[in-house]
C-alpha cells in the first residue's frame, strides 16, 4: 500500500483537485461562516452610523482582482443602500469607473430604483495621480473633482453641497487591490487627518495592512474570506437570503475550502508516506 500511493500518478492528484473545485461550484456548496473581530469591525463602522451619513466609496480594483473584491465591493453598496447612507463613489485606478458602475447597475439600479443619481448616489469617476489624489482631496476636493463622470459640474449635485474635502465625510469605505489602495488611504488621509477608514483587500495584501489595525484601521476584509464573513452579516441583518447576488462571496469560499482542506490533506499523506519510507529503509 504504502509503495503504491509513493507511486501515484501525479495525474491522479490534478484530478481530485479539479473535482474538489468543480463540486462544490456545480451543487453551489456554502459552508457556514463565523465572522471574525475584523469583519465585525468593519459592519459596525458602517451600521452604527446615522441613517443618511456620508460614505466615500474609492473603488480601487480592476477585473484581474474582482473574484476576490467583487462580492466585498456588492455587500458595501447593499449595506449602505440599506442604512440609506449618501455614498460617493471615487476610483484611483482607470478601470475602476468601471467597477463603480457595475455595482450601482448590479445593486443600486436593479434592487434600489427609489435611489436618486446626484441626491443619494454619486460616481465622481476616475482621477489619474495615484497617492497624490490623496494628498490633494483630503484638504480640498474640489481642486481635482469639478465635475462628476458624465461631466455634470458638482455644484449642480445636491449631494456634494458642503462637500469641501475628505474630512466632510462621516467614513471611508476602501476596496483595494493595491497600489494605490488602502495603505496610501492610511498614510495620506486617515493617519494625518484622523478620517475613519474601513477596507477590504486582496489575500497578498492584508498582511502589510496589519500592522495600521486598530488605530488607523479598526476594520478590514482579506479576500474572499473576509468578503463572505461581512457578508453573512449584511445578509443576515436586512433578510437578503432570497437574493443570490448577495451570497456570491459565501459561494465562492466554497470551492477555495475544499480546495485548501484537500492541499493540507495531500501535504500531510506526503510527508506520511515520507517518514515510512524513511523508517522501512532503516530497519533494512
Amino acid at each position: 500500500m504504502l509503495d503504491f500511493f509513493a507511486k501515484l500518478d501525479r495525474r491522479w492528484i490534478f484530478l481530485l483537485m479539479f473535482l474538489a473545485v468543480a463540486i462544490p461550484i456545480l451543487f453551489q456548496v456554502r459552508f457556514p461562516e463565523t465572522p471574525t473581530p475584523l469583519a465585525k469591525a468593519v459592519f459596525d463602522a458602517i451600521e452604527n452610523l446615522p441613517d443618511g451619513s456620508k460614505i466615500l466609496l474609492p473603488f480601487d480594483f480592476d477585473p484581474a482582482s474582482e473574484g476576490e473584491l467583487g462580492p466585498m465591493a456588492t455587500a458595501f453598496v447593499v449595506h449602505c443602500a440599506e442604512k440609506h447612507h449618501k455614498m460617493y463613489f471615487i476610483a484611483l485606478w482607470p478601470v475602476g469607473p468601471q467597477m463603480i458602475q457595475d455595482e450601482i447597475q448590479k445593486v443600486i439600479k436593479e434592487d434600489f430604483p427609489n435611489l436618486v443619481y446626484g441626491v443619494d448616489y454619486v460616481n465622481l469617476g476616475f482621477k489619474p495621480g495615484n497617492e497624490g489624489v490623496i494628498k490633494v482631496i483630503a484638504t480640498d476636493l474640489r481642486q481635482l473633482y469639478t465635475t462628476d463622470d458624465k461631466g455634470t459640474n458638482v455644484d449642480r449635485i445636491p449631494m456634494m453641497h458642503g462637500i469641501r474635502s475628505v474630512q466632510d465625510f462621516d467614513l471611508v469605505v476602501n476596496v483595494s487591490a493595491g497600489y494605490p489602495g488602502t495603505k496610501e488611504w492610511v498614510q495620506y488621509a486617515a493617519t494625518p487627518y484622523k478620517i475613519k477608514l474601513v477596507a477590504g483587500c486582496t489575500g497578498v495584501q492584508a498582511p502589510l495592512l496589519y500592522p495600521y489595525i486598530p488605530d488607523q484601521l479598526p476594520g478590514l476584509l482579506g479576500a474572499i474570506k473576509g468578503a463572505a464573513e461581512y457578508e453573512k452579516l449584511v445578509v443576515e441583518r436586512y433578510h437578503l437570503e432570497s437574493n443570490p447576488k448577495y451570497l456570491e462571496g459565501r459561494r465562492r469560499m466554497g470551492p477555495q475550502l475544499v480546495a485548501h482542506l484537500l492541499m493540507i490533506s495531500l501535504i500531510v499523506a506526503g510527508n506520511v508516506i515520507l517518514f515510512a519510507q524513511r523508517r522501512r529503509e532503516k530497519r533494512r
